[in-house]
């Protein structure tokens, strides 16, 4: 019997409903494979506990080598009114990704079975293609300083760094996903006409590193005009490869075009796995309605197959991948985001029946 050990921060609001969900479900794959378990190791660490400490954190000094210790990390969401976003976002989510270096983040837009687009499409298969966005520097660096504060002058600075290794690494894993995926364009986001530092950088890495793969259609484009291309004409999409600012705008963006923020994915992988990968959804905490068993679970159920894919699990993704939308595809059992009337355990049920059979 294998174990995998997983670290879990269900965080704030709507997080630990859905990181409950997303336990059962483990748990259900567990009992069909028969020779997998998943053991959990709940930390509590999340806004009311930078609130209840008093100690300005929102996990202990030595949080990292806490987690380290794991095959995986899953989380629910990060924020809640009372701290700061900029607070509870750099006291936790991002010291994660750039403390285990998981500069790769990885958001699938795709529209599953089920899910309706209010973007007009003929086929659900026009609406098919990963962002890959730089997870580690870029415009999330966290340098800048206010000078002249309260002044009449007073200026906020607000730095991006953007090394070669750490644009070259997310590109070239942009190229390699196309090429061990046979798709065939990648398309970079950038805005080399108005950044004519960082951009302009960026664009001479991108342009360098494709000339390894000649089978690979490229192409680049500013982040505005490709922001339009995701509403018009998505089906030419394959592969975007973006910064830090630009791949979480474009990643928002391409959620809303499957119907509902709630049912995005996205993984924060260490490619060396060096330290563990990390897993959430990307709705984010919903204050206004957590705990009232409304919200959606398929984000984190997602989020759950794509964790199983990267644990060399890809039986146990099919399945789950499968299960999920058969669910949606039946349009019986959905939750108020998406225009039913289900609770969010109901949504869990039904995968999870589905998963038996």
């Amino acid at each position: 019997m294998k174990t995998v050990f997983i670290n879990v921060i269900a965080g704030d609001g709507i997080g630990v409903d859905v990181i409950r969900e997303g336990k059962r479900v483990l748990e259900a794959i567990g009992s069909i494979h028969g020779g997998i378990s998943f053991r959990f190791n709940d930390l509590p660490w999340s806004c009311q506990y930078y609130l209840e400490q008093g100690q300005g954190r929102m996990m202990p000094g030595d949080g990292l080598k806490i987690l380290e210790d794991c095959d995986s990390i899953l989380l629910g969401a990060v924020g809640f009114p009372g701290v700061p976003d900029h607070v509870s976002l750099r006291g936790l989510l991002l010291p994660i990704r750039q403390g285990f270096d998981q500069y790769v983040n990885m958001r699938p837009i795709k529209l599953l079975k089920g899910l309706d687009s209010p973007i007009r499409v003929s086929d659900p298969a026009e609406i098919d293609f990963v962002v890959f966005r730089e997870n580690s520097e870029g415009e999330y660096c966290g340098v800048g300083h206010i000078e002249h504060e309260g002044a009449p002058d007073e200026k906020a600075i607000q730095e991006a760094w953007f090394t070669r290794k750490g644009t070259e690494r997310i590109i070239r894993y942009a190229f390699d996903y196309a090429r061990a995926n046979k798709l065939g364009n990648v398309l970079s986001a950038t805005k080399s006409n108005a950044l004519n530092y960082s951009m302009v950088f960026w664009d001479k890495i991108f342009n360098e590193a494709k000339a390894g793969y000649p089978e690979i259609k490229t192409s680049s484009m500013h982040v505005d005009a490709l922001a339009g291309l995701f509403i018009m004409k998505p089906r030419v999409l394959d592969v975007v490869v973006a910064s830090n600012l630009f791949g979480d705008i474009l990643t928002d963006l391409g959620s809303a075009m499957l119907g509902s923020i709630g049912i995005s994915p996205s993984a924060n992988i260490n490619p060396e796995r060096r330290y563990p990968s990390m897993f959430e959804p990307i709705h984010g905490s919903a204050p206004d309605i957590a705990g009232k068993g409304i919200a959606n679970p398929v984000g984190t159920i997602w989020c759950i197959a794509l964790m199983l894919e990267h644990l060399g699990l890809s039986e146990m993704n099919k399945l789950l991948m499968e299960a999920m939308e058969a669910v949606l595809g039946e349009r019986t059992v959905r939750t108020p985001d998406l225009g039913g009337t289900s609770r969010t355990e109901e949504v869990t049920d039904a995968i999870i029946a589905k998963l038996g059979k």
